[in-house]
Formats: C-alpha cells, sequence, structure tokens
C-alpha cells in the first residue's frame, strides 16, 4: 500500500509505477482528470485531489521518430489515455516508423535502472498493419 500522505504527487505517482500502475489524479471540486502528477489542479486551484489507477489503454495521438547520431531510431507520441488525459510516451515492440495515429495501445512499465526511475511506454494492441 502507497501511504500517500508521506510523499510528494511526484514521489506517489513512482511508487504506482514502481507497482506496476499507471495512476493520475481526479479533482473532487469539478471531477476533471490531472495528468502529470501535482499538489493543485490546475483547473480549480484546488488541492481536492485523489489518485485513481488506469486501466492503460490508449490511442495515439501524434508520434515522430527520434534519429540520434551513432544510434537506433526511437519513436516519442503523444497518447490519449482512456480515462481522459494525454501523456508523452513512447510506443516499443514495433518499427518506430510503423507507429500510426489512431493506433491502440496498451500502457507497460519500462522497470528503469540504478540511474533512471522507472517509466511509463505503450505498446500496440493487436494486428499491426
Amino acid at each position: 500500500m502507497i501511504d500517500l500522505t508521506k510523499e510528494s504527487p511526484l514521489g506517489v505517482y513512482s511508487q504506482y509505477l514502481k507497482n506496476g500502475q499507471l495512476a493520475y489524479q481526479f479533482c473532487t471540486d469539478d471531477n476533471s482528470v490531472c495528468f502529470y502528477p501535482r499538489a493543485f489542479a490546475p483547473s480549480t486551484g484546488s488541492p481536492n485531489l485523489e489518485w485513481r489507477v488506469s486501466k492503460g489503454l490508449g490511442t495515439v495521438y501524434t508520434t515522430t521518430v527520434v534519429h540520434y547520431k551513432g544510434e537506433a531510431p526511437l519513436n516519442v507520441a503523444m497518447i490519449d489515455v482512456d480515462e481522459g488525459f494525454r501523456m508523452m510516451s513512447r510506443v516499443e515492440d514495433i518499427d518506430p516508423m510503423a507507429v500510426k495515429i489512431g493506433m491502440r495501445v496498451q500502457f507497460k512499465v519500462h522497470p528503469g535502472n540504478e540511474k533512471q526511475a522507472p517509466y511509463p511506454i505503450f505498446t500496440p494492441i493487436g494486428d499491426i498493419k
């Protein structure tokens, strides 16, 4: 169980990721979804935010491929998560050039390492054409 009273919003979010969950916040004052984690709702300024866990499904809103010299290309995408928020991530387990706008994707946690905390990525759902 995550102790929501002793962590910063980023700390709580990170703990959810370590548990394999994609968390977001919900403002109980105006019933709006809030992502990236914060102490106050951006729409109301209210501190009345509760944590919820996403089912982890979404749709690629936009995508691009980044080419670094001497490295394999990588995809960067904005994902519209079904619960009502958009986040920047990557779509993996697919050729970066094959990621398409409108593609359905599923959340997965990249475990990170000693230098980088776990972070969310997405993988395609269903057949890739």
